[in-house]
């Protein structure tokens, strides 16, 4: 293990992530294994990487027949099943989590892409996703777009995790960080914790 090249970024403060999640990358222990022998310290997730799991294999077909069966919409079916893995995810991570403070072992989970330009329904969206996940290792991933801006603002704000996502360019990074900053001041107003 001394000379895996993942743990060596470790030494260089440097947490490596996974962008990918699959159910039998946790269910087969692979996940555990990453966490503990290649220093993975997160996981991200969206929905193009769970279309892409759960079309590539035959992991979720029993549980979408059954909500098929139970006259469950599609995007029940996708909430279910992505919201089972992130919750799956984050415990594995938990560990990791709570021996590092909260510095490291979080998963994501990206808020409906639709919603990109929709400051109020992002804000809705997310409150609902961190609601439903009810793990304190995840992160509600938000588009950093003009409209996203605000939302990350208020969910800052209300103590939720955000994973910021489409950051491209110095003049936006500038605006979240912003943004990061007045929703930190606005937790600590409220004399609620910014550190965890």
């Amino acid at each position: 293990m001394k000379d895996n090249p993942l743990r060596k970024l470790e030494t260089l403060g440097q947490s490596v992530w996974l962008d990918y999640i699959r159910r039998d990358l946790i269910s087969s222990g692979e996940l555990r294994r990453l966490i503990e022998e290649d220093g993975l310290r997160g996981m991200t997730s969206n929905p193009a990487i769970f279309e892409k799991a759960i079309a590539e294999s035959h992991i979720y077909d029993q549980d979408i027949s059954d909500m098929a069966l139970k006259k469950k919409d599609v995007k029940s079916i996708y909430e279910a099943l992505s919201q089972h893995d992130v919750q799956n995810a984050a415990d594995e991570f938990r560990p990791l989590y709570d021996r590092t403070d909260g510095e490291d072992g979080y998963v994501s989970l990206e808020v409906n892409p639709h919603l990109a330009h929709d400051t109020k329904g992002t804000i809705e969206e997310a409150r609902r996703l961190w609601a439903a996940l009810h793990r304190p290792n995840v992160f509600i991933k938000v588009p950093a777009t003009a409209d996203g801006l605000p939302a990350i603002q208020q969910l800052i704000s209300e103590g939720i995790n955000v994973n910021v996502t489409l950051l491209f360019g110095l003049p936006r990074y500038r605006q979240v960080a912003e943004a990061y900053i007045a929703g930190l001041e606005a937790l600590a107003a409220k004399r609620k914790p910014v550190n965890i």
